[in-house]
């Protein structure tokens, strides 16, 4: 009882870390106990990870993951870390959680929403960019995905007038023609159901979100089960300035917009670049008791050099990289992508961030590429360094290894044996143990049992 009480006290420090960005305490009581990374906290249930992602705190938030913790855990309210990120903006933790490979279609047990509903309807455009690059390649089910009443993110971003966002939706293809189910829910009561979103622009009051819509091809004639017109919703809400974009029978011209600044096309695939790299750092839940010592202590060391864990910041690991192989931008991690068409290298997590902070621009036949760093030219993609090794493509799990919430994402002993080099096949030496990394700390008693 006593120790079930200690535990319960060390989660709740852990969670109080979390929240106020203490990353010292949290190393401490994580190499400690690295399974208090899997605590939930009392009342709400938000787990140390929901509080990090809640607060940006995206250091916190890698620690933690690092360290076991379920990156689609939900609190009691059925919402993801992603969602906490993505609801205030922070996407240095949406980026990190993408890193680790969480799931951007899970929905909320209020409103049946997404990750991307919350970004929408607060405007945080870049964190709106890394979930539609990492759902890239879907056929747009991800953006047209519908929460309760059949409300998209396109029908929030233009209720709240966020044109950045209405902008990106749109050039991602956004369905301009979704309409709303019956749901009493304000505002979507008082708007209509049967509204497309330029109802939902309408009602905002927004001139440039219904500009975009309409220079896109959004329907000014389409009704809504009240028979309002998008012009009839602007005149209730008392938005008078926008009839002049908004009457079937204006003449006024709408002006052309050129594809949005925030369409990054480089980032969905530094995204999977940075997604090979850590599937290796594996969780509590997912630990396999035929795993080699050898093969993941190599994974974990492969996925810190690789520059993606980021609170490995000891002068001991920046003085291990090469000043002739350090990436240009941050001076500190080692290069392993390198742009399209320049050549250019870089870290993998300055290739991530330069996606997301720097609007694309238009070069001619490369639209939505960024501006390299170093000599200004158009990046369209990025590859893996010539000289990086291939990551082993990721093995399916045998039936028997697949119950957990998380295995569809690793890989089985038996099919990774199958592939390893022979230097990766050895025994573990008993003497090896105290400096076990921190998953196989908090690893069942089987495991450890195996192990020794």
């Amino acid at each position: 009882m006593g120790n079930a009480l200690g535990c319960a006290g060390l989660g709740e420090r852990l969670a109080a870390a979390a929240r106020d960005g203490d990353k010292a305490e949290a190393r401490r009581l994580l190499e400690a106990n690295p399974g208090l990374a899997r605590c939930a906290a009392f009342g709400s249930l938000n787990s140390p990870l929901h509080l990090a992602a809640a607060k940006g705190h995206h250091e916190i938030a890698a620690l933690l993951l690092e360290n076991g913790a379920d990156v689609n855990a939900r609190n009691i309210y059925g919402q993801t870390a992603l969602m906490q990120a993505c609801r205030f903006g922070h996407w240095e933790v949406v980026q990190t959680l993408l890193v680790f490979r969480c799931n951007v279609s899970k929905v909320d047990g209020l409103s049946s929403r997404t990750a991307l509903h919350a970004a929408a309807a607060g405007g945080h455009v870049k964190c709106a960019r890394l979930l539609l690059a990492a759902a890239a390649g879907d056929g747009g089910r991800f953006v047209n995905r519908a929460g309760s009443g059949g409300v998209t993110a396109l029908h929030l971003a233009a209720l709240h007038g966020h044109a950045d966002c209405v902008h990106l939706l749109v050039d991602e293809r956004a369905d301009l023609a979704a309409q709303t189910l019956p749901c009493a829910a304000s505002p979507m009561g008082s708007i209509g159901t049967g509204s497309t979103p330029l109802h939902y622009a309408a009602a905002g009051g927004e001139v440039k979100c219904c500009q975009i819509l309409v220079s896109r091809g959004a329907d000014r004639t389409a009704a809504n089960c009240n028979g309002w017109l998008p012009v009839d919703v602007a005149r209730t809400w008392g938005c008078h300035w926008l009839e002049h974009v908004l009457s079937p029978k204006s003449h006024l011209p709408i002006p052309k917009f050129s594809p949005s600044g925030y369409l990054s096309l480089p980032l969905a695939s530094v995204l999977s670049l940075a997604s090979l790299s850590i599937y290796t750092v594996l969780t509590i839940d997912c630990l396999i008791v035929s795993v080699w010592y050898g093969w993941l202590v190599d994974d974990v060391r492969t996925s810190r050099d690789c520059g993606l864990v980021l609170t490995n910041t000891s002068s001991e690991f920046l003085d291990s990289v090469d000043d002739g192989d350090a990436c240009a931008v941050c001076l500190e991690r080692p290069c392993n992508v390198a742009a399209e068409v320049c050549g250019h290298e870089l870290c993998v997590k300055c290739a991530l961030d330069l996606c997301t902070v720097i609007k694309s621009y238009d070069v001619p036949g490369i639209a939505g590429s960024i501006p390299c760093p170093l000599c200004r030219s158009g990046i369209a993609t990025f590859r893996r360094r010539a000289d990086e090794p291939e990551p082993e493509p990721e093995p399916e799990l045998s039936p028997a290894c697949s119950g957990g919430s998380h295995s569809r994402n690793r890989s089985g002993a038996g099919d990774h044996q199958a592939s390893s080099s022979p230097e990766k096949k050895r025994a573990v030496d008993p003497g090896q143990l105290d400096v076990l990394p921190p998953q196989l700390y908090s690893a069942p008693l089987a495991l450890r049992a195996v192990l020794s």
